[in-house]
């Protein structure tokens, strides 16, 4: 497969004039007003405007998204551990990931765990506390023997561990929609990671209308729909407001936030960390563009926020990630429950299916 260059933006996003002290405090009072009294969703206008509030005002924008969260999702916060059940080897060149064969990484293929592998990572989830166990494969999508292994896991997980089971396998055709719906996959995860007018930047082997597809087949046939974004892969503020309003037409039940945790021998492997209160700023608008979705905090939250990971969870937040990511790993479940119980947020589903 021919490699493509990619050569990131350096630093920081770039730079855009912020408000002033004044013409922020209005712009996150009209915020306010908009989602807290009149119930109804920001433009694109004003989230743009938003997004221009300066540094000093971000913890102001992040206590409006906490109220946000709290007026229209509730205190729950929902625990959900992952399993990469198929790593690595996977034919797609996602720019950020280290499991595609495309570049030279440390991480290499492995075949399918078996039932009991997959079953044990869902008993210690449950033991936990969560309510939800995601199945992740590194594949552009499913070939008949990899659906075949997917429903009959799923039965498996849902009846030894009370677990709601997701997926997360690729390109979905819409007979293995229907399947998977049919089979009892509680959410489906497809994650749209950033813009449609930076994704060719990010991937070359699949387009962003073919994630687009999927996500509306998961809907279609009845499945919770999981989208996620990865922020930091050198896309612009408007890049970012942008994917905003794409998510929204997608119609998530859940958006997992990402942020680019650079993996060694990809083409994004040299780039910066988001700065701590950039991801904080983007966490907040997420919800206020996002109001009524389970907020997932995911993949580089521990070396992107460091010690500010308890202000992300009164920023917007309503759920995580806990244990280790597909790759890389992740602070421990303990050190995640302490935080919630420290900042007295109950664990709970945040889905009518359970």
């Amino acid at each position: 497969m021919e490699q493509v260059t990619f050569t990131p933006r350096r630093g920081r996003v770039e730079a855009i004039e912020p408000l002033d002290a004044d013409e922020a405090r209005r712009a996150i009072h009209a915020a306010e007003a908009a989602l807290l009294d009149e119930r109804r969703m920001l433009d694109g206008d004003e989230l743009a405007t938003l997004a221009r509030v300066p540094d000093e005002s971000v913890p102001a924008l992040a206590a409006l998204a906490h109220q946000v969260r709290l007026a229209w999702c509730g205190p729950q916060v929902e625990v959900e551990g992952i399993l990469s059940a198929k790593t690595g080897g996977c034919p797609e060149d996602c720019h950020f990931c280290s499991q595609s064969s495309a570049f030279d990484t440390p991480v290499k293929a492995t075949p399918f765990l078996d039932t009991d592998e997959v079953l044990a990572a869902a008993q210690e989830t449950a033991a936990l506390g969560a309510s939800e166990f995601c199945i992740v494969l590194a594949i552009k999508g499913p070939d008949e023997r990899t659906m075949q292994r997917i429903l009959e896991l799923v039965p498996i997980v849902k009846e030894r561990t009370g677990l709601n089971v997701a997926v997360s396998a690729g390109i979905l055709s819409e007979d293995q929609a229907r399947r998977l719906a049919e089979g009892g996959v509680h959410r489906y995860n497809h994650n749209l990671e950033t813009a449609r007018s930076h994704f060719s930047r990010i991937v070359t082997t699949h387009t962003w209308d073919e994630r687009a597809d999927t996500c509306a087949l998961v809907r279609r046939y009845g499945m919770e729909l999981c989208c996620g974004v990865l922020l930091g892969m050198g896309e612009t503020t408007e890049q970012r407001v942008e994917l905003l309003l794409q998510l929204r037409e997608v119609d998530p039940a859940e958006v997992p936030v990402n942020f680019l945790n650079p993996r060694p021998g990809t083409p994004l492997g040299d780039m910066p960390l988001t700065e701590p209160l950039e991801a904080i700023r983007w966490i907040a608008l997420c919800r206020l563009a996002l109001p009524s979705v389970i907020l997932r905090y995911a993949g580089g939250r521990e070396v992107t926020l460091r010690d500010l990971q308890a202000l992300g969870m009164t920023s917007g937040i309503n759920a995580l990630i806990v244990g280790n990511y597909l790759t890389t790993l992740g602070r421990s479940p303990e050190e995640d429950l302490q935080m919630l119980a420290d900042l007295r947020m109950p664990v709970g589903a945040l889905s009518a299916a359970i």
